[in-house]
């Protein structure tokens, strides 16, 4: 169920409410208590309850009760505040008037209390029932000024205060309403505004938290305030917030020195003790001695970043070059076969055959360059290996026989994320390699699949009992243009491993000799 974007709002305002009624609560008590002790340790010496002491006292002791049953049931049940606080001021009226009627009138002083009382229940209640509590005390305090010119002597000129005060009551009440609005809406911004910068500030936090450059916020006597997690990993650093900057990378804490002495923004290239190469870029605060930040860029990520944008560039112009470089190829192949057939000079006839072989691997070489460039189309899909692999083996065995008896799959079936038309390109890669190398022997090139050590992964294992790589060309087998066949292009072990990343898998040669080994780990799961 959705939650209307007040309701936080209203329920500030509620809470507001309720505490304001519990300070106006704790006034009752301290008055009751303060006119219990009067009455009973005082007594004649004080003007409360000079024309009735017993009713004072008793009201007194009436009032105090039900001060500590109002605050009692607030705090253990908050509920139905308009009900509440009037029934409270009521009471407070009802006492309050007879307690003044005790104690001689409202020459007793005792009236300042009631427009206490009708400002305090303006300010604590809502809407027009302000106007309605200055009105009961006003009836109040009329009706005990008649019944004690009734019952006792009074002065026509009583009537006269009678009538000011409760003019006094309406005033107090309608201006107390209108201060407790703007309180209320005041306080009501002032907590959404709060929430709105907790939100920022969990916001900031999370930008900094999760940037790639390092971040420092250092104080005028060096020390560090806040740091972020890419800024602990550039600078080599347990974090540790307020500690001293030479603590963490004294060259930075050396050139920061010299900057504070003439603090403006400034952004230079510091190496650090470990070889890192740091472009630091110092900010100052808007306030002379105040913080200042710190900005930490790794220099080797900028130039992996622009080394990868140049290759980037620098393949679809050689997707495109080999594009156009494919037709003359075909036309220059097509001449030689040409000049074969009708020359039938044996000089000439291999000149064609020269010509044509090189074009055949020109045009294999522009073929695989162009592969290079489907690596960003990849489409992985959930492919069941043994299906897929016997479809793969019976088109292998159409290019090479021997493919049938050479190659030996072990029992093993799984399924994996690949796309199906790059899985076949590194297979083909793969597989046309560890034949060339291997031997002649039955199940001289095996093919494994099994479960991985990390979860949710796969891998397929290419083994083959050849010579293997030697340990001095390891590091440069997936390099492009590197290879040890004549014939080759150099390009089948790097198309294949990119292929593998463009799926999210991994290629790897394995050091487990005699033979080659290679390894792709995929997403994957073994089928029961």
């Amino acid at each position: 169920m959705s939650v209307p974007a007040s309701a936080p709002r209203e329920a500030g305002a509620i809470e507001s409410l309720w505490r304001s009624l519990r300070y106006f609560s704790i006034y009752r008590l301290s008055i009751a208590v303060l006119f219990l002790v009067a009455a009973l340790v005082f007594g004649d010496t004080v003007t409360l309850g000079t024309q009735d002491a017993g009713l004072f006292g008793r009201v007194a002791t009436i009032y105090l009760l039900l001060a500590v049953a109002f605050l009692v049931a607030l705090l253990t049940r908050p509920q139905r505040f308009n009900l509440q606080l009037s029934v409270q001021v009521a009471a407070d009226i009802a006492a309050l008037t007879l307690m003044m009627f005790a104690s001689g009138g409202q020459k007793s002083g005792i009236a300042i209390l009631l427009l206490v009382v009708v400002a305090g229940a303006g300010l604590v209640g809502q809407g027009r029932m302000t106007l309605f509590y200055a009105a009961l005390a006003s009836v109040a305090m009329l009706l005990e000024e008649s019944w004690r010119a009734l019952t006792r002597d009074a002065d026509p000129a009583d009537f006269v205060r009678t009538g000011i005060i409760s003019i006094a009551f309406f005033g107090a009440a309608i201006i107390a309403r209108l201060a407790a609005q703007r309180v209320v809406a005041n306080e009501t911004l002032a907590r959404e505004r709060g929430r709105e910068l907790n939100d920022q500030l969990r916001i900031s936090e999370r930008i900094i938290r999760d940037m790639e450059d390092g971040v420092l916020v250092v104080d005028g006597d060096g020390r560090v305030r806040l740091l972020n997690p890419r800024a602990v990993a550039l600078l080599g650093v347990q974090e540790s917030d307020g500690a001293d900057l030479a603590t963490l990378s004294s060259g930075l804490a050396e050139r920061y020195r010299v900057w504070s002495a003439q603090p403006i923004e400034m952004v230079e290239m510091l190496r650090q003790d470990s070889g890192r190469l740091l472009r630091v870029r110092y900010l100052p605060s808007a306030e002379t001695g105040g913080h200042a930040l710190i900005y930490l860029e790794d220099m080797e990520r900028v130039q992996s970043q622009a080394q990868q944008m140049k290759l980037a560039a620098l393949g679809r112009l050689t997707a495109n070059m080999a594009h156009e470089i494919r037709n003359p190829l075909a036309a220059i192949s097509h001449a030689a076969e040409l000049l074969a057939e009708e020359d039938t000079d044996p000089l000439h006839q291999r000149l064609a055959r020269i010509v044509h072989d090189n074009t055949r691997r020109l045009n294999r070489l522009v073929t695989e360059v162009l592969e290079l460039g489907r690596r960003d189309r990849a489409q992985p899909e959930t492919l069941r290996w043994e299906v897929f692999l016997a479809g793969f083996l019976e088109e292998l065995a159409l290019h090479d026989e021997s493919a049938r008896r050479r190659v030996y799959v072990d029992k093993g079936d799984l399924e994996l994320r690949f796309d199906r038309g790059h899985l076949y390109r590194v297979l083909w890669n793969l597989l046309g390699n560890a034949l060339r190398h291997a031997s002649a022997a039955d199940g001289a090139v095996r093919l494994e699949a099994k479960a991985a050590a990390t979860a949710c992964c796969v891998e397929l294992h290419i083994i083959d009992d050849g010579p293997g790589v030697d340990e001095t060309l390891r590091n440069q087998v997936f390099e492009p243009f590197f290879t040890t066949h004549g014939a080759g292009t150099g390009l089948g072990l790097y198309i294949a491993k990119e292929l593998c990343e463009a799926s999210g898998a991994r290629l790897e040669l394995l050091d487990e000799g005699p033979g080659a080994h290679f390894r792709i780990t995929a997403e994957g799961l073994i089928c029961r």
